[in-house]
């Protein structure tokens, strides 16, 4: 497993991330960045995966990374996550399950149904993951972020 300097990360021309260890003349296609803790820290432990499983290298923080390697990790992490943050509440159609929930978030206004309140997990003190009848999954990351209504929309849930 290789460390920070270790390691040079690149696109190929088929758009696929390679990953060359230092002093090794291989290359690995395809690999892939893996967070090990996406909501809780999103920005730290970052395991960068082979194809058949075989983790290559450990990142502490991006932040660690140069710039050219951090870039094109996100991006590559943006496009394989899809994790909507919810902004605001702005409607509920009923208090009772299912309901269709008018949101919006970093992401733009949507709507979805909410099959049951199990749908409705916590995650750390503060956090709540919401799954939609397709399961689409949305984030609340801090309850005290949002506005009192929609506080209240979502007491009526918990």
């Amino acid at each position: 497993m290789s460390d920070l300097n270790d390691f040079d990360l690149e696109r190929n021309a088929f758009g696929k991330l390679v990953f060359t260890a230092a002093g090794e003349s291989d290359s690995h296609v395809g690999v892939v960045p893996v967070r090990a803790f996406p909501i809780a820290a999103p920005d730290s432990g970052i395991a960068i995966v082979s194809a058949d499983g075989s983790e290559l290298a450990w990142i502490e923080r991006l932040s660690d990374l140069p710039d050219e390697v951090r870039i094109l990790l996100e991006q590559e992490l943006a496009s394989r996550e899809f994790l909507p943050h919810i902004l605001q509440i702005l409607h509920v159609s009923a208090f009772a399950t299912p309901s269709t929930w008018q949101v919006e978030t970093d992401r733009g206004e949507t709507s979805f149904v909410l099959k049951g309140e199990e749908d409705i997990r916590r995650v750390g003190p503060e956090g709540l993951i919401i799954a939609d009848s397709h399961g689409v999954q949305y984030l609340v990351r801090d309850l005290q972020e949002l506005n009192q209504t929609s506080r209240k929309l979502l007491d009526r849930f918990l």
